[in-house]
């Protein structure tokens, strides 16, 4: 079940994350969720399987999260949110019950620090 999942979420990955180079402006640069996926992997206790597995799923969301960056008002907020849900039921798919609140602890904390949640 968890090989399905993550080729379900490699697909989506690879179909998302097409946007231009060049459009790095501040906005943008909020929305950009890049992380060091070797800490991420050390602070949730995350085996190597867990951790590719959330590298793609969380490389999808940052694709799904600079898309939202464009946007304007409600449809930004509807994006930002569908990219969250998606986000987390992957990541609740992949991740221990332990990992798993860690890891909303970590990814709600990061969301609000940037101020793309209140």
């Amino acid at each position: 079940m968890k090989k399905l999942m993550i080729a379900v979420v490699a697909m989506l990955s690879m179909t998302t994350a097409t946007f231009a180079a060049d459009e790095a402006t501040e906005a943008t640069a909020v929305y950009n969720m890049n992380v060091n996926m070797d800490r991420l992997a050390d602070a949730l206790g995350m085996n190597m399987d867990q951790e590719e597995a959330l590298e793609d799923v969380h490389k999808n969301f940052t694709a799904e999260l600079m898309s939202a960056a464009s946007l304007k008002g409600d449809e930004k907020d509807a994006k930002i949110n569908k990219a969250v849900l998606n986000d987390l039921k992957y990541a609740h798919a992949i991740l221990s019950k332990g990992q798993y609140r860690k890891y909303l602890l970590l990814l709600n904390t990061t969301m609000v620090n940037r101020g793309i949640i209140k």
